[in-house]
Formats: C-alpha cells, sequence, structure tokens
C-alpha cells in the first residue's frame, strides 16, 4: 500500500511538473503558429522564398520565443513582476548561445519570477513608506540582471550541453528506424493527461531546433497526429451502445478538426486496453512519416488536421495526410474487437456518477442561487476549458442566466474564492485541494450534453429558489 501510495504521489509530482512546462509553451503558441507560417511561406526551401521576410526567421526563433516563455515562466510565479524579470534572466541564455533555447528558458523564466519572489515576501512591510516604487523597480533591476549575468556564464553552457546530447540521442534513434518505438511511451502518456507536457515541454523544444538545421523536423508529428484518437472513436461510434455510441460522432469532429485530443482520453479510460490501439496507430503513423520524409516547421497546435497540414514543410502534405490515415485505419482495426466485446458492459455503465456527487454538494450549499462566476478549469486554460466554458455559456443562456459569468482557465490559476469550477474529472481532487470550499462539478465526458445540463439546472433551481 505504502508502495502504491508512493507511486501515486510521484505521479501526480510528474503530472504537476508536466503542466507547468506546457503552461509555459501554450500561452504562447500563437506566436509559434506565426513564426511556422513565416518559415513555411518565405525561407528558400518555402512555398514562396523571399529574402527579405525570411530575415524575420532567425530572430524569432532565436530572441521572441525564448523570451516569451521566460516571461510565461516568471509569471507563473510571481505575476507580471515575475514575468519581468524572467523575461530579463531569459536574455543570459539567449544571447550567443547558437542553439534555440527553450529549454534555457523554460529552467531560467520561474528562477526569476521565484528570486523576485522571495525578495518581495522577505522585504515586505519593511520598506519605509515612500520609497515603494524606488525599491519595487530598482529590486526587480538588481536581481534580474545578476541572474542574468549567472545565466550567462554558468547555465546557458550546461543547457548547450545538454540540447547537444539530446539532439545526438535523437539523431541515433532516427538512423536506426527505432523512431516508432516512441508510441510505447508517448500514447500511454497522453492518456494520462500528460499530451502537452511530452509535446511542449520535450518534443517541441528539440523539433524547433531541428527546423534550424534542416528545415522540417519529424518530432512534431509523434505526439500530435488525432489518427490513433480517431480510430478509437469511430469504434466506439460503430460498435459501442449507450451514451459511449452516441457522444463518439461529436466527440470525433471535436478531436479530429479542432485538435482537443483529451476528447478522446475518457473512451480509452473505460476500456484501458484500448492504449495498444493508441500505440498502433502511433507507431504507424511516425513509420509512414518516416519513410515519406515527412515534417513540420513548427508545432502544429491545437493537434487538428487543419494544422498539421497548415505547417506541414513544403512536399510534406500528402505524406502527412497519409500518416493519419493509416494511423486511424491501424487504431480502429485493434480498437474494434475490444469495443464490441466491452458494448453490453458498456451500456449500463454510468458516466457521470460525478455529477450525482456534485448535486449531493449543491443541496447542501447556499448562496449557490447568487454564483456570479463559473471557471471551466483544464490543464493549460485553454483546450478543453475553451470548448466547455462556450458550451455552458450556451446553456445558461437558454434558461435565461446571461448574467453568470463563465470563465476558462488552467487548474492553477483559478481565482481564490471562486465559489463554482467545472473540470474534467481526473482533475476534481486537484482542484478541490487548492481551493477548498469551491464546489466543484466533475465532467466525465466533455460532450456528453445531459452533464452540462444537470448543472445548469441545479443552478436555475438554486436561482429559484433563492
Amino acid at each position: 500500500m505504502a508502495n502504491a501510495n508512493q507511486g501515486m504521489t510521484a505521479r501526480v509530482h510528474i503530472q504537476r511538473f508536466g503542466r507547468f512546462m506546457s503552461g509555459m509553451i501554450m500561452p504562447n503558441l500563437g506566436a509559434f503558429i506565426a513564426w511556422g507560417i513565416i518559415t513555411t511561406l518565405f525561407i528558400p526551401a518555402g512555398w514562396l522564398p523571399n529574402e527579405k521576410f525570411a530575415t524575420l526567421v532567425g530572430p524569432m526563433i532565436t530572441y521572441l520565443l525564448p523570451i516569451l516563455i521566460g516571461y510565461t515562466g516568471g509569471k507563473l510565479v510571481w505575476g507580471v513582476r515575475g514575468g519581468v524579470v524572467g523575461a530579463i534572466v531569459t536574455m543570459g541564455v539567449v544571447v550567443g548561445a547558437g542553439v534555440p533555447m527553450f529549454i534555457g528558458a523554460m529552467l531560467v523564466g520561474p528562477l526569476g519570477g521565484w528570486a523576485i519572489k522571495k525578495f518581495d515576501q522577505a522585504t515586505e512591510g519593511k520598506v519605509p513608506a515612500g520609497f515603494e516604487m524606488l525599491v519595487s523597480l530598482f529590486s526587480a533591476g538588481i536581481v534580474g540582471g545578476a541572474l542574468t549575468l549567472l545565466a550567462l556564464v554558468a547555465i546557458q553552457p550546461v543547457v548547450v550541453a545538454l540540447m547537444s546530447v539530446l539532439q545526438h540521442a535523437v539523431g541515433w534513434i532516427v538512423e536506426r528506424r527505432l523512431l516508432p518505438f516512441a508510441s510505447i511511451l508517448i500514447e500511454p502518456g497522453k492518456i494520462l493527461f500528460l499530451n502537452n507536457a511530452i509535446n511542449h515541454g520535450v518534443l517541441s523544444p528539440l523539433g524547433v531546433a531541428e527546423v534550424t538545421e534542416k528545415g522540417k523536423s519529424i518530432l512534431f508529428l509523434l505526439e500530435t497526429n488525432p489518427g490513433p484518437g480517431l480510430g478509437i472513436l469511430l469504434a466506439y461510434w460503430l460498435f459501442s451502445k449507450g451514451s459511449a455510441k452516441a457522444t463518439a460522432p461529436t466527440a470525433i469532429v471535436v478531436h479530429f478538426f479542432g485538435g482537443i485530443h483529451e476528447m478522446y482520453f475518457p473512451f480509452v479510460l473505460m476500456q484501458p486496453l484500448l492504449v495498444l490501439a493508441a500505440i498502433a496507430g502511433g507507431a504507424t503513423g511516425i513509420t509512414v512519416n518516416m519513410l515519406l520524409g515527412a515534417g513540420e516547421v513548427a508545432a502544429p497546435a491545437p493537434g487538428s488536421i487543419f494544422a498539421l497540414l497548415a505547417v506541414a514543410a513544403r512536399g510534406s502534405t500528402l505524406p502527412v495526410l497519409l500518416s493519419v490515415v493509416a494511423a486511424a485505419a491501424v487504431s480502429f482495426l485493434v480498437a474494434a474487437p475490444l469495443v464490441k466485446r466491452a458494448a453490453s458492459r458498456m451500456a449500463d455503465e454510468d458516466v457521470s456518477d460525478s455529477l450525482e456527487d456534485a448535486k449531493a454538494s449543491v443541496k447542501g450549499m447556499k448562496n449557490l442561487g447568487s454564483v456570479e462566476t463559473i471557471v471551466f478549469a483544464c490543464d493549460a486554460g485553454m483546450g478543453t476549458s475553451a470548448m466547455g466554458a462556450t458550451r455552458l455559456k450556451k446553456l445558461l443562456a437558454e434558461k435565461g442566466m446571461t448574467d453568470i459569468k463563465v470563465e476558462h482557465r488552467s487548474v492553477d490559476d483559478i481565482p481564490r474564492g471562486t465559489s463554482v469550477a467545472i473540470c474534467q474529472k481526473n482533475l476534481v481532487d486537484r482542484v478541490k485541494a487548492s481551493n477548498p470550499g469551491t464546489l466543484v462539478f466533475g465532467i466525465s465526458n466533455l460532450v456528453n450534453a445531459s452533464e452540462y445540463q444537470g448543472i445548469v439546472d441545479e443552478l436555475a433551481a438554486a436561482r429559484k429558489d433563492a
């Protein structure tokens, strides 16, 4: 039992670390996409080569993107003030590095935020009246400047060496045609909601470095291929029963076209053996991309078929499309018999038991009728939470509760004092632990209309009785 608890604790810490790492990348994906589009179009090997426009590629990847990451990392630790110091410190690992310093930025950005946080806490209440602004500005400058020098002489060389080792390791794997075996680790990791951490925390930094050398990278295609999830959802749509079958078509649209891969994770968790279908599909997609020489010029985020094709390197559009089709076909063939065998049992399952728990909590909670804001949370505060928030707003409007504000945020960024929060079921305990007193609704299936409708009905009933 002790070993099991230790294992669970370790997994939780890994998940939190991964979410923090991806939390530095996700808010800046727009900048990555802008860089990817400019690279795709205007470099000498691009679709529309342009020497002047291509001059943007180097400075963006060398300075803009790492500094944005460093700022975001510092901000996650200590707000805007931490972000400013994080951006300053990031310059220490960027200047003269010779390689894109994403990993360096992910290290020193939070370090800068943590350092100024500790300074502010140590000096709280000790600054003479009238000197607050002076101390605030000079402390940020001194702390940031000192850490920048440290980053330049001590941290940058270590990160450059680490990047070199990782790049050689990836090169060794690619040369020996072993890359498809990466699916054995990637696909189960995705099902455990580590997809953003794997993609943006590990693969993307290495992929960007490879793009600067070769003009494209297959590493961007290891985790983002929607084919494995599509095959599993198709199997549920055709061979399952009950709510799983009913919600599969909507999940397919959101997953494949919207790029929110979290849509198929609950379907796999209902039948854990389906991870084999995901692994088989993922390995197939990687093999096709490897054999056909496919690659992307930037991280396709979210992992939509549109995003994959938009940032495909010149000559890689058809291979990428074929890899998605092949991955979906293999995943479907492996998943179909497993789904068929479990269909009768799944038909009787109620996947919305967390809603019933939440309803019970609602009955004992006062002042629910006066709720003004509901927070829909997910790992990064962008993909699934944005989709869920949009759906919830529509249902609230139908009930005439347009005055209730619905926000989408990261689970680590839920405002203190939030009265109602909604998240995926696997995040409920984490939200409750960091937000005591908050009523938390756990959603098992993001496209199950009855779960959303049940929450709205409870809110409407509470408001009516208030």
